[in-house]
């Protein structure tokens, strides 16, 4: 079989991108004899990409302003128009102010000589380090109309995915909501009326009853301690989850959660391979990736365990090993990961990945809804079936009575 010429980035022991040419038959046997070298393939191909450094700036969010942003630019400058009127015009058609503000000065440190990457970074409450960093590889390679449709997709993407958790999720927390206000009613305001019956102390009152009863004083007269110490223990909560101890512990707490655990790992192992994915195609260096892509999680434990993947990235381990080693990704990651190491396709590979770690987050989020809402209407179902029928024994009890 005829040798090729293949061209080729690779992260060596030391963390430095290496590039530069190599003969062989395919891009598999190109991306082994990396591998034998030392070197952890990023790209292995015919055509060569562009690489370059840069810092970090901070992270921030406006997700759906930046999406709007993000898809104006991508349409004007795939259309030819100038960066500074493709800016004019999507700051006209921006209709909140305040974003609308953020562009101008955008626009205003553009003409002030500044780089597109540089304006963004001097607003981190919207634009993150992935945005930043993918605008300045775009500077950088010349491709900033390709850059933007890639981070169109991106933002697209993970909005979409969070929308769909928040919706999915709504209905059951109103059910069960809805469900315990019924039962405080019932307890608060019906039984007690109910209660008057058996004013009379010569009246044998049913046990179910009298349970009934007692449940209906205990809301009357501690109700209002253990809405008190209930509001007291969310805020307790909250703040105890905002030091980094808490924060780490209830992160742990949660991906431990049967059902709902798995479609929070899935969920943040889609938004973390998706990032992955738009970054290595756009020659982002991996160690740097993994620092941009950490700052993007929302679990801080599986944020953390990346840091000590980039150190097996740095040692030369490459990138499956040690992210199969921190145990905090599905099986699959490692798999998907190891191939695209070996193939040289890398960001196709975490393309790949985001696509099926989002597809099963909507499965397991499904899967948990299917189990949550039966089982909150059947709980509450036989909380409100056992008051109806201790009223309906009560009611018994007063007709015999009075027969």
């Amino acid at each position: 079989m005829a040798t090729t010429t293949f061209h080729y980035r690779a992260v060596a022991a030391d963390g430095k991108t290496r590039s530069g040419t190599l003969a062989a038959e395919s891009t598999t046997l190109a991306a082994r004899e990396l591998r034998r070298q030392g070197l952890t393939p990023v790209y292995v191909g015919e055509g060569k990409k562009q690489s370059f450094e840069f810092k970090l700036p901070e992270f921030g969010s406006s997700r759906r302003d930046v999406l709007f942003f993000t898809q104006e630019l991508s349409t004007l400058l795939n259309s030819g128009v100038p960066l500074d009127r493709a800016l004019g015009i999507t700051t006209e058609l921006t209709t909140k102010p305040a974003f609308r503000t953020v562009v101008s000065d955008i626009l205003r440190a553009i003409k002030g000589g500044k780089s597109l990457a540089d304006a963004l970074a001097t607003h981190p409450a919207h634009f993150s380090d992935l945005f930043v960093n993918m605008v300045r590889a775009g500077e950088a390679s010349g491709n900033l109309g390709q850059i933007f449709e890639r981070l169109s997709g991106f933002e697209r993407s993970r909005d979409e995915l969070r929308g769909y958790i928040i919706s999915s999720l709504i209905y059951p927390a109103l059910l069960a909501t809805v469900g315990a206000g019924s039962i405080f009613v019932l307890l608060d305001f019906v039984v007690p009326r109910f209660a008057s019956v058996f004013d009379d102390g010569r009246m044998k009152i049913p046990v179910p009853t009298q349970i009934m009863l007692e449940a209906s004083k205990i809301v009357q007269d501690w109700g209002w301690v253990v809405g008190l110490a209930l509001v007291g223990s969310v805020v307790g909560f909250r703040l105890f989850t905002q030091t980094p101890a808490g924060r780490l512990w209830w992160d742990g707490t949660r991906l431990r959660i049967p059902i709902l655990g798995d479609a929070l790992r899935k969920a943040e192992t889609a938004r973390f391979a998706r990032a992955m994915g738009t970054l290595v195609s756009s020659t982002v260096p991996l160690v740097q990736a993994l620092q941009i892509s950490s700052g993007i999680l929302s679990n801080s434990r599986m944020a953390n365990s990346l840091t000590e993947v980039a150190r097996g990235v740095k040692r030369g381990e490459g990138l499956s090993g040690p992210l199969a080693k921190t145990k905090m990704f599905p099986p699959l990651t490692a798999h998907l990961l190891t191939v695209g190491e070996e193939t040289g396709k890398l960001d196709a590979m975490f393309t790949r990945l985001a696509d099926i770690c989002e597809e099963e987050t909507r499965v397991a989020i499904r899967r948990f809804t299917s189990v949550f809402e039966p089982l909150v209407i059947l709980i509450m179902g036989i909380i409100v079936g056992a008051l109806v029928l201790s009223m309906l024994i009560a009611i018994t009890s007063i007709n015999d009575v009075a027969i």
